[in-house]
């Protein structure tokens, strides 16, 4: 289908935009920027720098994506940011590219970046996240799949957060979040597995019990790390997701939020 795009929209001739894609009122396309098929983007826009955006995604009010990173180490370089596949990117959403290069800054499949959130340079987030209202990400962070991040929650750079982690709203994330858990507060506290997560991911009663077992030994029974984890390999079915968060924890740099 044919390109919809408001006699008021700017949008540069070396812009690579593919079909049926809609551009609203006063919205500005940089010279650099790919948009897949299908993506609507709404009034007063800004997509600049090296930016992809996927196909079908959703572009509302005022985002504003592939800025300069606000970073004083960023010389110029032409670095970029990458977004998945239908993805839903809500008002005064902005997104940095990255201060590297080789290493841009991504957002992965079907998220949803609430109203007012911030993905900072070099941020790395996975397929299926939901950012809350007002998230605050700072530089080079790393989110797996299916998290989701509750509203007016900063997290700190460099900070990783492990899969299908829920961190509940007006939290403040210092160190990493293991995968599967759930927690809240500042400082943050993790007070419990997932459960409700995994249930609506389809994860089987039996890996459920599991990582149940893992929950109690790594955060409840006065362990240091390296204790838990042993006994962990010790007592605990090496499942995949087992497997997951062992590795997981053995390449935390900031430490594990417990």
């Amino acid at each position: 289908m044919k390109n919809k795009i408001h006699p008021t929209a700017i949008v540069d001739k070396n812009a690579e935009i593919e079909s049926d894609v809609v551009v609203g009122p006063y919205s500005i396309i940089g010279p650099e920027v790919k948009i897949g098929k299908g993506v609507i983007i709404a009034s007063n826009v800004l997509i600049d720098g090296r930016t992809s955006i996927g196909n079908n995604c959703r572009i509302f009010h005022s985002a504003v994506i592939g800025t300069i990173p606000q970073d004083l180490k960023y010389k110029g370089e032409n670095s970029e940011v990458i977004i998945g596949d239908g993805t839903t990117i809500r008002e005064f959403v902005t997104i940095n590219r990255s201060t590297s290069v080789d290493h841009p800054t991504k957002i992965g499949k079907n998220c949803l970046l609430m109203t007012y959130s911030h993905i900072a340079h070099d941020c790395h987030i996975g397929n299926n996240v939901i950012l809350a209202n007002c998230v605050n990400l700072g530089g080079h962070i790393l989110i797996e799949n299916n998290v989701s991040i509750g509203g007016m929650t900063p997290v700190h750079q460099f900070v990783k957060i492990g899969c299908y982690a829920f961190i509940g709203g007006f939290s403040r994330i210092a160190q990493d979040v293991a995968p599967y858990t759930k927690g809240t507060g500042i400082p943050y506290k993790s007070f419990e597995l997932n459960s409700v997560g995994l249930i609506r991911n389809n994860f089987p009663e039996k890996t459920r019990s599991i990582l149940k077992k893992l929950y109690k030994i790594f955060y409840n029974s006065h362990l240091n790390t390296t204790q838990a984890v042993n006994k962990i390999k010790d007592e605990i079915e090496m499942i995949d997701e087992v497997v997951h968060f062992l590795e997981f924890v053995k390449n935390s740099e900031r430490g594990i939020a417990k």
